[in-house]
């Protein structure tokens, strides 16, 4: 992702904290705003709602903490997709599983470490860059989807993951809800499921930028080029039903459903729960976890 037009709003009551995130990302291609407290960060998002893509937020503030910023952010129609970095200085599992419930998703801790901060806040910007793509090609998209009531797509690359996500969107009935929800399930499938990228060398490739051209290399392998996503859309009357099934051995899904405070520090693992909650009525895993059925309702 090209992080040139990224804006980051970054929210402490400290100023030497805003210095040293300031200091550590100032290399980075950002545009960095400063707010020195909760009522004027959220001054500035209500002003432009628009402006930003990621919010780094400091939990413990006077005035407007940072749970009650994060609470009117998602609240908030324009803004409630804008990811947020939580800043904590302790990692108590009470404290980090009340703010992924209310929609932190990402967490730093102080003092800060240059490379997780990096990390961070870079899949923070790559989520927020892809969706905003994801929502544009949504707006573009073709209509003939609204005629349809079955069919069976072949993925075989990123591309492809967002072409299939922003036009399956069109099934359902905010299609703006489940395109990111669809393009997490087609990505996890690809990377995790045919690629055999595992969780631990997913997060090694994404301290080191890596990640995308690891995708590429293993696509470009002759030991894959045969290789492919299904997904099948099934509309009913009632409901919307969205099956993918990747060639992989599968996977322990039953961690990955819920937030887990154990991964709410590292830069990914929180895709399959933000789509389980925000884009899908249901999501359910099957056999040995190479098979996903999302159900939206259309009531």
């Amino acid at each position: 992702m090209n992080n040139a037009n990224a804006t980051i709003l970054i929210v402490d009551d400290e100023p030497v904290n805003l210095d040293t995130i300031c200091s550590h990302l100032q290399h980075d291609n950002y545009e960095l705003v400063r707010a020195g407290n909760g009522r004027e960060a959220w001054s500035m998002l209500q002003s432009n709602p628009n402006h930003f893509d990621v919010i780094i937020l400091d939990r413990s503030m006077p005035d407007i903490n940072g749970m009650q910023l994060l609470n009117n952010i998602r609240q908030h129609d324009s803004i409630e997709r804008v990811p947020v970095v939580m800043q904590t200085a302790t990692r108590e599992s009470q404290d980090v599983v009340a703010g992924l419930r209310a929609g932190a998703h990402y967490y730093l801790t102080k003092p800060y470490d240059s490379d997780a901060l990096k990390t961070v806040v870079r899949s923070a910007v790559d989520g927020r860059l892809h969706e905003k793509s994801l929502q544009q090609s949504l707006r573009a998209g073709r209509k003939i989807f609204d005629l349809m009531s079955f069919g069976r797509l072949r993925i075989r690359n990123l591309a492809d993951c967002s072409l299939v996500a922003s036009q399956v969107a069109h099934l359902c009935p905010d299609p703006q809800r489940v395109v990111s929800g669809i393009s997490e399930l087609l990505v996890n499938s690809l990377e995790h499921g045919n690629l055999k990228i595992g969780y631990q060398q997913k997060s090694l490739l994404m301290r080191n930028g890596q990640w995308h051209s690891e995708i590429e290399r293993r696509l470009a392998a002759p030991a894959n080029a045969a290789g492919f996503i299904e997904l099948e859309f099934d509309v009913s009357p009632e409901r919307i039903q969205i099956r993918i099934r990747d060639q992989g051995d599968g996977f322990d899904w039953t961690p990955y459903l819920d937030f887990d405070p154990e991964r709410a520090f590292d830069p990914h693992g929180r895709g399959i729960a933000a789509a389980r909650l925000s884009s899908f009525d249901e999501l359910e895993y099957l056999g040995r976890g190479n098979e996903v059925v999302a159900t939206v309702n259309r009531d």
